[in-house]
């Protein structure tokens, strides 16, 4: 299924879904996931990793609302959209950052989506007005 083509869909759209904004929602909604299940593979661990849980959850629910903001066409507001966006890349860097003190398999995996996050929402910052 494409997100590009069900924001193409909408009537204010025309056709134009923006893909680099269609791909940094798909990726935050992914990046949402992986930091969830992340943080509550840090859960499990045996050493304190509270800072890491602390930072998957903030990125989780930054991601969330970053990609449900991005797919909403009706009406405009850029100035939300680049804020979420540029919150977003913020927030992927510093969880990537803490999932890269760790040497767990689930934190390497969070860390190389995080940085993919940040770099697609990096290109749709540069696409909107």
């Amino acid at each position: 299924m494409s997100l590009s083509k069900m924001i193409a869909t909408h009537p204010d759209v025309a056709g134009d879904a923006s893909e680099p904004l269609a791909l940094a929602a798909r990726h935050s909604m992914l990046c949402a996931l992986f930091c969830t299940s992340c943080a509550d593979a840090c859960v499990a661990e045996e050493m304190d990793m509270r800072q890491c849980i602390r930072s998957c959850l903030d990125c989780a629910d930054i991601c969330g609302a970053m990609a449900t903001i991005a797919v909403r066409r009706t009406g405009s507001n850029e100035t939300v959209l680049r804020a979420m966006l540029e919150t977003c890349i913020r927030t992927c860097e510093l969880c990537a950052e803490e999932c890269a003190r760790h040497d767990h398999a689930h934190c390497r995996l969070c860390a190389e989506m995080c940085r993919e996050c940040a770099r697609d929402c990096r290109a749709a910052l540069d696409s909107v007005a």
